[in-house]
Protein backbone atom coordinates (compact mmCIF):
# COMPACT_ATOMS: atom_id res chain seq x y z
CA UNK A 1 0.00 0.00 0.00
CA UNK A 2 1.39 3.77 -0.83
CA UNK A 3 3.00 5.46 2.53
CA UNK A 4 -0.23 8.19 2.86
CA UNK A 5 -2.29 5.02 4.24
CA UNK A 6 -2.65 4.70 8.38
CA UNK A 7 -4.95 2.69 10.60
CA UNK A 8 -7.11 5.50 10.93
CA UNK A 9 -7.23 6.48 7.29
CA UNK A 10 -6.55 2.77 5.82
CA UNK A 11 -7.03 4.76 1.78
CA UNK A 12 -5.25 8.08 2.77
CA UNK A 13 -7.98 11.06 3.58
CA UNK A 14 -8.47 12.59 0.13
CA UNK A 15 -9.76 10.22 -2.78
CA UNK A 16 -11.60 11.73 -5.52
CA UNK A 17 -14.57 8.81 -7.52
CA UNK A 18 -12.81 9.64 -10.78
CA UNK A 19 -14.25 10.10 -14.10
CA UNK A 20 -13.00 7.45 -16.95
CA UNK A 21 -11.76 9.53 -20.00
CA UNK A 22 -13.35 8.55 -22.99
CA UNK A 23 -13.18 8.95 -26.90
CA UNK A 24 -15.21 10.46 -29.47
CA UNK A 25 -16.10 6.89 -30.24
CA UNK A 26 -16.79 5.65 -26.52
CA UNK A 27 -13.38 3.83 -26.44
CA UNK A 28 -11.73 4.73 -23.03
CA UNK A 29 -8.73 7.46 -23.15
CA UNK A 30 -6.49 5.34 -21.40
CA UNK A 31 -4.08 8.10 -21.91
CA UNK A 32 -6.18 10.38 -20.63
CA UNK A 33 -7.33 8.77 -17.54
CA UNK A 34 -3.53 8.00 -16.55
CA UNK A 35 -3.05 12.46 -16.89
CA UNK A 36 -6.09 13.23 -14.63
CA UNK A 37 -4.81 10.62 -12.63
CA UNK A 38 -1.58 12.12 -11.93
CA UNK A 39 -3.07 15.20 -12.18
CA UNK A 40 -5.20 14.84 -9.25
CA UNK A 41 -2.37 12.69 -7.02
CA UNK A 42 -0.12 16.25 -7.71
CA UNK A 43 -3.06 18.28 -6.16
CA UNK A 44 -4.42 16.92 -2.97
CA UNK A 45 -4.77 14.04 -3.68
CA UNK A 46 -3.55 10.40 -1.51
CA UNK A 47 -6.03 8.58 -3.11
CA UNK A 48 -8.61 7.67 -5.88
CA UNK A 49 -11.77 5.57 -6.51
CA UNK A 50 -11.82 4.10 -10.27
CA UNK A 51 -14.84 2.41 -11.68
CA UNK A 52 -17.00 3.67 -9.36
CA UNK A 53 -20.46 5.55 -9.92
CA UNK A 54 -19.01 8.44 -11.33
CA UNK A 55 -16.49 6.54 -13.28
CA UNK A 56 -19.67 5.40 -15.22
CA UNK A 57 -19.28 1.52 -14.18
CA UNK A 58 -22.32 0.47 -14.81
CA UNK A 59 -21.14 1.05 -18.31
CA UNK A 60 -17.27 -0.18 -18.34
CA UNK A 61 -16.95 -3.96 -19.21
CA UNK A 62 -14.17 -6.15 -16.93
CA UNK A 63 -11.24 -5.76 -19.57
CA UNK A 64 -12.09 -2.08 -19.68
CA UNK A 65 -11.69 -2.32 -15.79
CA UNK A 66 -9.11 -3.43 -15.41
CA UNK A 67 -7.11 -2.39 -17.85
CA UNK A 68 -8.18 1.30 -16.41
CA UNK A 69 -6.42 0.17 -13.06
CA UNK A 70 -3.25 -1.39 -14.04
CA UNK A 71 -2.79 2.13 -15.84
CA UNK A 72 -3.06 4.28 -13.17
CA UNK A 73 -1.58 2.26 -10.41
CA UNK A 74 1.19 2.30 -12.94
CA UNK A 75 1.53 5.40 -12.93
CA UNK A 76 0.44 6.54 -9.96
CA UNK A 77 0.31 3.54 -7.18
CA UNK A 78 3.29 4.58 -5.51
CA UNK A 79 1.85 7.73 -3.77
CA UNK A 80 -1.56 7.18 -3.47
CA UNK A 81 -3.99 3.86 -2.78
CA UNK A 82 -6.04 2.71 -5.87
CA UNK A 83 -9.14 1.66 -4.91
CA UNK A 84 -11.53 -0.08 -7.29
CA UNK A 85 -15.16 -0.19 -7.54
CA UNK A 86 -16.62 -4.07 -7.30
CA UNK A 87 -20.33 -3.11 -6.82
CA UNK A 88 -22.87 -5.42 -8.90
CA UNK A 89 -26.53 -6.52 -7.55
CA UNK A 90 -25.25 -9.90 -8.79
CA UNK A 91 -22.73 -11.31 -6.16
CA UNK A 92 -20.83 -13.82 -8.76
CA UNK A 93 -20.76 -11.17 -10.99
CA UNK A 94 -18.93 -8.64 -8.10
CA UNK A 95 -16.75 -11.57 -6.66
CA UNK A 96 -15.46 -11.57 -10.37
CA UNK A 97 -14.97 -7.63 -10.36
CA UNK A 98 -13.07 -8.14 -7.22
CA UNK A 99 -10.49 -10.73 -8.21
CA UNK A 100 -9.94 -8.97 -11.47
CA UNK A 101 -9.17 -5.59 -9.70
CA UNK A 102 -6.72 -7.38 -7.66
CA UNK A 103 -4.98 -8.53 -10.30
CA UNK A 104 -5.31 -5.57 -11.95
CA UNK A 105 -3.17 -4.08 -9.14
CA UNK A 106 -6.11 -2.15 -7.01
CA UNK A 107 -5.03 -1.84 -3.35
CA UNK A 108 -8.51 -1.89 -2.04
CA UNK A 109 -11.89 -2.31 -3.06
CA UNK A 110 -14.94 -0.47 -2.90
CA UNK A 111 -18.43 -2.79 -2.43
CA UNK A 112 -21.68 -1.32 -2.44
CA UNK A 113 -24.88 -2.95 -1.09
CA UNK A 114 -26.37 -4.53 -4.07
CA UNK A 115 -29.22 -2.33 -5.86
CA UNK A 116 -32.31 -3.08 -7.43
CA UNK A 117 -33.00 -6.39 -6.58
CA UNK A 118 -33.40 -4.92 -2.92
CA UNK A 119 -31.97 -7.88 -0.64
CA UNK A 120 -32.58 -8.68 2.88
CA UNK A 121 -29.79 -7.52 5.31
CA UNK A 122 -29.02 -11.00 5.81
CA UNK A 123 -28.62 -11.09 1.77
CA UNK A 124 -26.61 -7.81 1.93
CA UNK A 125 -24.30 -9.22 4.61
CA UNK A 126 -23.93 -12.31 2.15
CA UNK A 127 -22.89 -10.38 -0.18
CA UNK A 128 -20.37 -8.15 1.07
CA UNK A 129 -18.58 -11.11 2.92
CA UNK A 130 -18.48 -13.21 -0.44
CA UNK A 131 -16.68 -10.58 -1.87
CA UNK A 132 -14.00 -9.28 1.12
CA UNK A 133 -13.83 -13.23 0.91
CA UNK A 134 -12.70 -13.43 -2.60
CA UNK A 135 -9.37 -11.39 -2.50
CA UNK A 136 -6.70 -10.00 0.21
CA UNK A 137 -7.72 -6.59 -0.46
CA UNK A 138 -9.29 -4.54 2.41
CA UNK A 139 -12.77 -3.53 1.67
CA UNK A 140 -14.54 0.31 1.66
CA UNK A 141 -18.29 -0.79 2.38
CA UNK A 142 -20.51 2.36 0.39
CA UNK A 143 -23.63 3.33 1.55
CA UNK A 144 -25.83 4.98 -0.81
CA UNK A 145 -29.37 3.94 -0.64
CA UNK A 146 -30.45 6.83 -2.97
CA UNK A 147 -28.70 4.86 -5.73
CA UNK A 148 -29.45 1.42 -4.05
CA UNK A 149 -32.87 1.08 -2.32
CA UNK A 150 -31.01 -0.87 0.41
CA UNK A 151 -28.97 0.58 3.53
CA UNK A 152 -26.85 -0.95 5.91
CA UNK A 153 -28.18 -1.59 8.72
CA UNK A 154 -26.74 -0.99 12.40
CA UNK A 155 -26.52 -4.46 12.75
CA UNK A 156 -25.29 -5.38 9.72
CA UNK A 157 -21.93 -3.02 9.86
CA UNK A 158 -21.49 -4.61 12.98
CA UNK A 159 -21.88 -7.67 11.76
CA UNK A 160 -19.44 -6.79 8.64
CA UNK A 161 -17.12 -4.70 10.87
CA UNK A 162 -15.83 -8.17 12.66
CA UNK A 163 -14.40 -8.79 9.31
CA UNK A 164 -10.58 -9.17 9.28
CA UNK A 165 -10.46 -6.78 5.37
CA UNK A 166 -13.85 -4.62 6.07
CA UNK A 167 -12.19 -1.67 7.10
CA UNK A 168 -14.06 1.40 5.98
CA UNK A 169 -17.14 3.31 4.86
CA UNK A 170 -18.24 5.34 2.21
CA UNK A 171 -21.26 7.19 3.63
CA UNK A 172 -23.48 9.46 1.36
CA UNK A 173 -26.63 8.03 3.79
CA UNK A 174 -27.22 12.08 4.55
CA UNK A 175 -27.95 10.57 7.79
CA UNK A 176 -25.07 11.97 10.45
CA UNK A 177 -26.36 11.36 13.57
CA UNK A 178 -25.83 7.49 12.47
CA UNK A 179 -22.90 8.27 11.41
CA UNK A 180 -21.42 9.78 14.50
CA UNK A 181 -22.93 6.19 16.31
CA UNK A 182 -21.32 4.01 13.81
CA UNK A 183 -18.30 5.54 14.22
CA UNK A 184 -17.82 5.13 17.29
CA UNK A 185 -19.39 1.60 17.67
CA UNK A 186 -17.57 -0.34 14.51
CA UNK A 187 -14.11 1.35 14.62
CA UNK A 188 -14.11 1.56 11.20
CA UNK A 189 -13.09 4.39 9.16
CA UNK A 190 -15.38 6.79 7.88
CA UNK A 191 -15.33 8.21 4.71
CA UNK A 192 -17.43 11.14 3.62
CA UNK A 193 -19.49 10.19 0.37
CA UNK A 194 -21.55 13.65 0.16
CA UNK A 195 -19.38 16.81 -0.65
CA UNK A 196 -21.00 19.16 0.53
CA UNK A 197 -21.11 16.92 3.84
CA UNK A 198 -17.23 16.77 4.20
CA UNK A 199 -16.80 19.75 7.55
CA UNK A 200 -19.64 18.20 9.67
CA UNK A 201 -19.02 15.26 8.83
CA UNK A 202 -15.06 15.65 10.12
CA UNK A 203 -16.74 16.84 12.76
CA UNK A 204 -18.49 13.88 13.76
CA UNK A 205 -15.31 11.67 13.21
CA UNK A 206 -15.30 10.96 9.81
CA UNK A 207 -11.40 9.46 8.35
CA UNK A 208 -11.55 11.65 5.04
CA UNK A 209 -13.68 12.04 1.96
CA UNK A 210 -14.75 10.22 -1.29
CA UNK A 211 -15.09 13.17 -3.50
CA UNK A 212 -16.86 14.48 -6.54
CA UNK A 213 -15.48 18.03 -6.64
CA UNK A 214 -12.25 16.90 -6.10
CA UNK A 215 -11.83 16.76 -9.68
CA UNK A 216 -11.09 20.30 -8.76
CA UNK A 217 -10.45 21.01 -5.57
CA UNK A 218 -8.74 18.49 -3.99
CA UNK A 219 -5.69 20.82 -2.91
CA UNK A 220 -8.72 22.90 -0.87
CA UNK A 221 -10.23 19.29 0.29
CA UNK A 222 -6.37 18.39 1.24
CA UNK A 223 -6.19 21.85 3.02
CA UNK A 224 -9.80 21.60 5.10
CA UNK A 225 -8.56 18.28 6.56
CA UNK A 226 -5.31 19.56 7.22
CA UNK A 227 -6.84 23.02 9.04
CA UNK A 228 -9.17 20.48 10.93
CA UNK A 229 -6.61 17.84 11.70
CA UNK A 230 -4.29 20.72 13.38
CA UNK A 231 -7.53 22.22 15.19
CA UNK A 232 -7.77 25.11 13.29
CA UNK A 233 -11.53 24.63 12.55
CA UNK A 234 -11.90 28.44 11.55
CA UNK A 235 -9.37 27.45 8.58
CA UNK A 236 -11.20 24.90 8.01
CA UNK A 237 -14.24 26.24 7.99
CA UNK A 238 -12.90 29.23 5.35
CA UNK A 239 -11.77 27.45 3.17
CA UNK A 240 -14.52 24.84 2.97
CA UNK A 241 -16.30 27.86 2.27
CA UNK A 242 -14.58 28.67 -0.67
CA UNK A 243 -15.53 25.94 -2.44
CA UNK A 244 -19.08 25.88 -2.19
CA UNK A 245 -20.33 27.39 -5.81
CA UNK A 246 -17.80 24.48 -7.13
CA UNK A 247 -19.83 21.88 -4.90
CA UNK A 248 -22.74 23.14 -6.48
CA UNK A 249 -21.72 22.75 -10.05
CA UNK A 250 -20.65 19.18 -9.53
CA UNK A 251 -23.12 17.93 -7.62
CA UNK A 252 -26.41 20.08 -7.61
CA UNK A 253 -28.28 18.45 -10.94
CA UNK A 254 -27.65 14.86 -9.76
CA UNK A 255 -25.68 14.12 -12.22
CA UNK A 256 -22.26 14.01 -10.95
CA UNK A 257 -20.37 11.95 -13.54
CA UNK A 258 -21.84 14.32 -16.60
CA UNK A 259 -20.91 17.22 -14.82
CA UNK A 260 -17.65 16.16 -13.03
CA UNK A 261 -16.40 15.47 -16.95
CA UNK A 262 -17.59 18.68 -18.10
CA UNK A 263 -15.75 20.54 -15.06
CA UNK A 264 -12.02 18.54 -16.16
CA UNK A 265 -12.66 19.23 -19.66
CA UNK A 266 -12.88 23.10 -19.14
CA UNK A 267 -9.55 22.89 -16.62
CA UNK A 268 -8.19 21.27 -19.74
CA UNK A 269 -7.51 17.99 -18.31
CA UNK A 270 -9.26 15.68 -20.43
CA UNK A 271 -9.97 16.48 -24.56
CA UNK A 272 -14.08 15.83 -24.16
CA UNK A 273 -16.62 15.30 -22.11
CA UNK A 274 -18.14 12.24 -23.94
CA UNK A 275 -20.05 9.29 -22.07
CA UNK A 276 -21.56 6.54 -22.55
CA UNK A 277 -25.51 6.44 -22.38
CA UNK A 278 -28.55 6.47 -20.98
CA UNK A 279 -25.63 8.92 -19.52
CA UNK A 280 -25.74 11.89 -21.96
CA UNK A 281 -23.00 14.63 -22.22
CA UNK A 282 -23.03 18.11 -20.51
CA UNK A 283 -24.59 20.49 -23.07
CA UNK A 284 -22.54 23.27 -23.83
CA UNK A 285 -25.05 25.52 -22.04
CA UNK A 286 -24.67 23.28 -19.48
CA UNK A 287 -21.03 22.74 -19.18
CA UNK A 288 -21.01 26.64 -19.34
CA UNK A 289 -22.73 26.55 -16.12
CA UNK A 290 -20.28 24.55 -14.68
CA UNK A 291 -17.38 26.10 -15.67
CA UNK A 292 -19.17 29.43 -14.19
CA UNK A 293 -19.00 27.09 -10.60
CA UNK A 294 -15.50 26.47 -10.63
CA UNK A 295 -14.91 29.83 -11.92
CA UNK A 296 -16.77 30.94 -8.76
CA UNK A 297 -15.02 29.17 -6.13
CA UNK A 298 -11.33 30.53 -8.05
CA UNK A 299 -10.30 27.06 -8.89
CA UNK A 300 -10.75 27.69 -13.32
CA UNK A 301 -6.79 29.19 -13.41
CA UNK A 302 -5.77 25.49 -12.16
CA UNK A 303 -2.65 24.52 -14.18
CA UNK A 304 -2.59 21.07 -15.70
CA UNK A 305 0.73 18.56 -14.82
Amino acid sequence: MPRATSTARPFGAVLTAMVTPMTPDGALDLDAAVRLATHLVDHGHDGLVLNGTTGEASTTHAPEKAELIAAVVDAVGDRASIVAGAGSNDTAHAVRMAGQAADAGAHGLLVVSPYYSRPSQEGVYRHVLAVADATPLPVMLYDVPGRTGVRFAADTLDRLAAHDRVVAVKDASGDLYASLTAIERTGLAWYCGDDGAYLAMLAHGAAGVVSVVGHVAGARLAEVTEAFDAGDHARALQVFRSIVPAIDALNGAGFQAVAAKAAVEALGLIPNRHMRLPLVAASDDEAEGVRAGVRAAGLLDVVPS
